[in-house]
């Protein structure tokens, strides 16, 4: 028997004390995104208020002690006794787990709280809580703290108004920063008010900040084109094909279905799907059903039309080139998979959404045959490139079959065949890339050296990408492949690919070049964590004998104050090349001592946007975002 280990080791967490105790389980962080699914689990349920057609107005504003108010005009929560717990249901549903009216639908037809821990959840996680609810013609207010009601709920005089009033303070002792970003909430009320038509978000701002503007005071979202309007907004910069969103609303089964689709002259395909209100980013049944649908229609109107007869059927990859998409499907029982609630999971929702895709885009194409020429012409030439890039992909296997080692000859592998112990560095030109070689460990450390500016992959076919030495070295030097077909996370050789380019306007502009690439072609990469940026040091201040690195000209002042009474030599590095290979290693090589970011995806819509901006064949985009970023830019390196 274990020694001490009986039945008073067995501890029971009640109610909300499990929360507090493992606090990730239930909001997936405790760092700044976590701090901001707060905000989204209250505003859930105004939007579920919402949906029910009871709640047409949401206000969120953040306080100036940095506390959140969710507002909203819909029934407000019940405030009569339960009749089994003898509480308020007010009470109940702030103190209690899976408490509320999402699991009966006759409350609520939809609901994107599916596991009814939300704002119970959130009461656990704050300092303090107060939530006063106006139902009836009158008002009544419970305080909490840290999920423990302070007092009864009470009446606090009669109204005219109706919905709920939330504020909630984020307990410093949980969360690793209590400070809310106005920019990262409003993405996320501006996605409700897209996917949700005619309902009206206002976010308000209240601190004092130095850069505010009317713009981070206040915006509201309001959309009464729903999808259509955020395809639109997300191709702004963008050239359609056809001019207006191919749009459809329908609901078979009780399911809601909602799509808006737009071709547009670009090269990548950008499908977003949602489920409640839930972006799964993960895809799911109805992102599969979605797909089948939309292949077989185009792939049976090309057989009707005159066409190139050489391309006789149409791949998956071939119709969704150029494409943007929302798919929203909203369900009385969703199945997600896990609380993160990333992959829709309802098997019966695959066969809906095919057949009513499928159903309404024919009836589309038979009443718009010059827009269906345009798109089926555009998925012709992603056909052709897809062919060129497949022999191209053939050649390169048959001349790497002919190689011993099947790796690029410029590429300096490492020893170590365990890929979690790997790191690859990606280094600008041959200089920089003979010191990286010569100050790396051989061991676990490989370093692959650039010629030049890589391809712009955003303004390229993929034939034309794979028919690019760098790129095409790069690719084997991975090990994964690309494309939809291809790649395969499981062979990638290094867990840790770094991009080393030199801190002058070229670095940025090749590391950009880079990042573009793997957005495009290698997200997956990006999002199993296993892309990072190389630090090197921006000055390296000499006294005497003794040398100090420092990373920023904040750092270098500060420096400088302190050494005021010694004499000082300076050095700026521009390039990589400027060290010597042991302190190449010693200041940007070195897993103990070196500082690398690790690149992430937080924002598919936004990241989309910015490569499509900066990156992309439209000028005008760019210049109206560098006139209104100009004036955050510190060091102009010209």
């Amino acid at each position: 028997m274990t020694k001490g280990y009986n039945a008073d080791n067995i501890q029971v967490l009640e109610g909300l004390e499990a929360v507090r105790k493992r606090p990730a389980m239930y909001i997936g962080t405790t760092d700044v995104n976590g701090l901001h699914h707060l905000v989204y689990e209250v505003v859930d349920n105004s939007i579920d208020e919402a949906l029910a057609g009871f709640c047409d107005t949401i206000t969120v504003t953040i306080n100036k002690d940095n506390s959140i108010e969710v507002d909203d005009n819909g029934r407000g929560i019940p405030v009569d006794v339960h009749p089994i717990y003898k509480r308020p249901a007010l009470e109940i549903v702030l103190t209690k787990l899976h408490a509320g009216g999402k699991f009966n639908n006759d409350t609520y037809k939809v609901s994107g709280g599916l596991h009814g821990v939300g704002v119970s959840v959130v009461n656990a996680l704050s300092k303090t809580m107060t939530v006063e609810v106006c139902r009836d013609e009158k008002r009544y207010i419970q305080t909490y703290k840290k999920g423990i009601p302070v007092h009864d709920v009470k009446a606090a005089g009669s109204t005219k108004n109706r919905g709920t009033k939330t504020q909630f303070w984020p307990d410093d002792e949980v969360f690793d920063t209590i400070e809310f970003n106005f920019d990262t909430l409003s993405k996320r009320l501006r996605e409700l008010a897209f996917l949700n038509a005619g309902i009206k978000i206002i976010l308000r701002d209240m601190r004092d900040t130095k850069e505010k503007t009317a713009k981070t005071t206040e915006q509201i979202f309001q959309f009464k084109g729903g999808l259509i309007s955020f395809v639109q907004y997300l191709n702004e910069s963008k050239s359609p094909i056809v001019k207006k969103p191919i749009y459809f609303h329908t609901e078979k089964d009780k399911i809601d279905i909602e799509l808006a689709i737009q071709y547009i002259d670009s090269y990548n395909e950008n499908v977003y799907t949602y489920a409640n209100n839930i972006n799964t980013r993960e895809g799911g049944t109805h992102l599969i059903g979605f797909k089948s649908a939309l292949t077989r229609v185009i792939n049976d109107y090309l057989k009707k039309g005159k066409y190139d007869k050489s391309i006789t059927q149409l791949s998956g990859d071939d119709v969704r080139e150029g494409l943007v998409a929302i798919i929203s499907v909203k369900i009385p029982e969703p199945q997600f998979e896990g609380q993160t609630k990333m992959k829709l999971g309802n098997s019966e929702v695959k066969g809906l959404v095919e057949s009513s895709t499928y159903e309404n885009l024919s009836l589309f194409f038979e009443e718009n045959p010059q827009d269906v020429k345009k798109i089926i012409e555009k998925c012709i030439l992603g056909a052709r490139a897809r062919i060129a890039a497949k022999r191209a992909r053939d050649l390169t296997r048959r001349k790497n079959a002919l190689e011993i080692d099947n790796l690029p000859g410029k590429l300096s592998d490492c020893s170590e065949k365990d890929a979690e112990k790997c790191e690859l560095f990606l280094v600008e030109g041959d200089s920089a890339g003979g010191s990286a070689k010569q100050g790396r460990d051989r061991n676990f450390q490989a370093i692959l050296p650039l010629k030049g500016k890589i391809l712009n992959v955003e303004k390229s076919r993929i034939d034309k990408i794979l028919g690019n030495e760098e790129i095409r070295t790069l690719i084997t030097a991975i090990g994964t492949g690309i494309g939809n077909e291809e790649f395969d996370i499981g062979k990638v050789r290094y867990k840790k690919v770094i991009i080393m380019t030199d801190a002058d306007v070229d670095g940025s502009h090749i590391r950009t070049l880079l990042l573009t690439f793997f957005f495009r072609y290698m997200s997956d990469l990006i999002k199993s964590g296993y892309l990072y940026i190389a630090q090197p040091p921006l000055y390296g201040i000499r006294t005497g004998k003794d040398i100090h690195y420092v990373f920023s000209d904040e750092e270098k002042d500060t420096l400088l104050k302190k050494m005021k009474d010694q004499k000082t030599t300076i050095q700026r590095y521009k390039g990589l090349g400027e060290m010597n290979p042991e302190q190449l290693w010693e200041t940007t090589m070195d897993p103990i001592k070196r500082i690398m970011l690790q690149v992430r995806i937080d924002d598919d819509i936004e990241a989309e946007q910015v490569f499509s901006v900066l990156m992309g064949d439209s000028v005008e985009p760019r210049r109206k975002f560098i006139e209104d970023n100009a004036h955050k830019v510190n060091n102009l390196d010209l």
